[in-house]
């Protein structure tokens, strides 16, 4: 890890600063659109179509079109980006522009914070929420620098964020004082 910048050092030091950060993937916008043309696509055979097979599949195509536009519309926008925050109790995790999934791990049930160089999607097999049974969960919306959080009850949480060096030295002090609180 690098030294601490001045800045960061007093973010770290204060038990009332708040550490925020936050990774945004521009690349699931393609998918995004790709999933927007889908629910056109369905809407506009709803609307406008002289199917002459009969109408069952005219409802099997426009059913099909829209679920499947609005699950990769939904499901890509959710991951367009991830927001952390790390103030004196808690460790936030917030994607996409909802904030929706939200994990809140309390720092009483955090044991350690390591810096990860290199998250990529292919270890957690895609981008988005994620779990594996060796790695832990994880929430990954870009390839480079993570968090990885040890909670007490032996399970892992991973998140991709930018400056996340940072990050393990705020959860690190925030650990340090609550161990000498204690």
């Amino acid at each position: 890890m690098k030294d601490k910048a001045p800045e960061e050092r007093a973010a770290s030091d204060n038990p009332h600063e708040v550490w925020t950060g936050r990774a945004t993937n521009r690349a699931q916008w393609l998918l995004a659109c790709a999933g927007a043309a889908c629910l056109a696509l369905g809407i506009e055979l709803a609307v406008d179509s002289m199917w002459t097979s009969g109408i069952a599949p005219l409802v099997m195509s426009v059913v099909g079109c829209i679920a499947v536009g609005l699950l990769m519309l939904f499901g890509t926008l959710a991951f367009v980006h991830v927001a952390v925050k790390v103030d004196k109790d808690y460790l936030e995790v917030r994607c996409g522009h909802l904030g929706l999934p939200r994990r809140l791990i309390p720092l009483s049930q955090v044991v350690g914070a390591d810096f990860a160089p290199a998250v990529t999607p292919r270890q957690w097999g895609g981008w988005g929420y994620r779990w594996r049974p060796e790695k832990g969960t994880a929430v990954v919306v870009r390839r480079g620098e993570g968090l990885v959080v040890s909670l007490g009850d032996g399970h892992k949480f991973t998140v991709t964020v930018d400056n996340a060096e940072a990050a393990v030295r705020a959860i690190r002090a925030r650990l340090g004082r609550m161990g000498n609180a204690g």
